[in-house]
C-alpha cells in the first residue's frame, strides 16, 4: 500500500556549485571544495556533540532533478540501469547522500569540505559517518566495478536536471 510521505528541509546548502552541469558526482571527486550547511534556528539544537565527528553524511532533496526514470545510463557507464543500481538524481524519490569532511560547526553552520552538492539545495537529515557502522566489508560493487577508475574525470553532465 502507497502512501504519502513528507519531509521539512532542516537547512540549505551553500556551495560554489551552481548548477548540476560541470558539479562533481561524488564526494571524491570534489576533493577540497568548500561549502556550508546552514541549520535552520529551530533544529540548531540537534547539531550538540556533532562537532567531535570528522564526517557527516548529508541527506537532501535533489531539488533540481529532472523527471523520474526506473532505466538511466549513468555518468560513468555507457549502457542502461536500473535506477536503483544507481546513485543517480532521476529517481521516484528524489534524495541524495553524501559523505562530506566536517571542518566545524559555529552558530548553527557546518562548514564542509568535499562538497559534491548544488548550491540552495535542501537538506533532510544530517548523521555521523561512523567507519565501523558504514563501511563493513565491501565486496562487490556491481557494474561500478568496471569504472569506477572513471571517477575523477567524471561530472554531472545536465541531462537529469530540470
Amino acid at each position: 500500500m502507497e502512501e504519502d510521505v513528507c519531509y521539512c528541509p532542516i537547512g540549505k546548502l551553500h556551495s560554489p556549485h551552481k548548477r548540476p552541469k560541470g558539479t562533481p558526482i561524488q564526494p571524491s571527486s570534489a576533493e577540497g571544495v568548500e561549502g556550508q550547511v546552514e541549520i535552520f534556528p529551530n533544529y540548531r539544537a540537534g547539531l550538540e556533540d556533532l562537532g567531535g565527528f570528522s564526517h557527516v553524511i548529508l541527506i537532501y532533496h535533489f531539488h533540481l532533478a529532472g523527471e523520474s526514470t526506473l532505466k538511466v545510463k549513468p555518468y560513468m557507464d555507457d549502457e542502461d540501469h536500473g535506477v536503483f543500481a544507481t546513485r543517480g538524481p532521476a529517481r521516484p524519490n528524489p534524495v541524495g547522500i553524501s559523505n562530506v569532511r566536517l571542518k566545524k560547526i559555529e552558530e548553527g553552520i557546518l562548514y564542509l569540505e568535499d562538497v559534491d552538492i548544488l548550491d540552495g539545495t535542501p537538506v533532510l537529515d544530517v548523521k555521523p559517518h561512523v567507519v565501523e557502522f558504514d563501511q563493513p566489508d565491501v565486496t562487490n560493487i556491481g557494474w561500478l566495478g568496471e569504472n569506477v577508475h572513471r571517477l575523477e574525470e567524471s561530472e554531472d553532465d545536465g541531462r537529469f536536471a530540470r
